[in-house]
């Protein structure tokens, strides 16, 4: 799944347009290195998000195929620090 899509789905980031701009901006890191809103994610991937007074990382639990509810959303992901 691209990385912009996993951000919509799994509700980090509330619009794919949103998720496209900060990547392009560079203030997105997978695995320690910028990624483009394009890049293909797995399982275990890193995702590191620079918001303007903080800083989000999370790891890859698990790539949804299609679209899943807000309650399952947090079940994308793990918090690795805020």
């Amino acid at each position: 799944m691209r990385l912009d899509k996993f951000l919509k789905v799994s509700r980090l980031i509330k619009r794919r347009t949103v998720a496209n701009e900060v990547s392009d901006m560079g203030r997105i890191l997978v695995n320690g290195t910028q990624a483009k809103a394009a890049k293909q994610l797995k399982e275990g991937d890193i995702i590191t998000i620079e918001y303007a007074n903080r800083n989000v990382c999370v790891r890859v639990l698990k790539i949804p195929q299609n679209n899943v509810s807000v309650q399952e959303a947090p079940t994308l992901y793990e918090i690795l620090e805020q």
